[in-house]
């Protein structure tokens, strides 16, 4: 469960998931489950929050490895966040399991090219990536 109950957004409104937490302040002992932290996550994620979406979406991750909605939403979080590195690690894991994900070649290129790295994202160029046309 977040620490985070008194956290607010910088435009000074209640933080998204400060609900959430709430719904537990008062049950003692409660473990927050893999799914209520991805609800969480998409909360997070869905107000600009990337960064702790980010944090929330990686220790879902830990405890469900082969989700890859999962993945890609945090890879989503750690590209919206400037984490290209963390990004591209969660892309390339998600493109080897499922060669066909189109949407995680697609971001992989992007990544590569925000890291400065555009020979690496062409297609042709030994990655097996997408172009920004397809």
């Amino acid at each position: 469960m977040t620490d985070n109950f008194n956290a607010y957004q910088p435009n000074g409104e209640v933080a998204v998931d400060r609900w959430l937490t709430a719904t537990r302040l008062f049950d003692f002992g409660h473990v927050e489950t893999a799914a209520e932290k991805w609800e969480r996550a998409q909360l997070l994620f869905d107000t600009k929050d990337y960064t702790r979406a980010a944090q929330l979406l990686a220790e879902v991750a830990e405890e469900v490895p082969f989700q890859t909605d999962l993945r890609l939403l945090l890879a989503r979080a750690y590209y919206h966040s400037a984490q290209l590195g963390k990004a591209e690690a969660q892309l390339r894991v998600v493109v080897d399991r499922d060669p066909v994900e189109h949407y995680a070649h697609l971001l992989l290129g992007r990544t590569l090219e925000r890291q400065g790295r555009p020979e690496e994202a062409r297609p042709g160029s030994g990655s097996p990536l997408l172009s920004a046309d397809s």
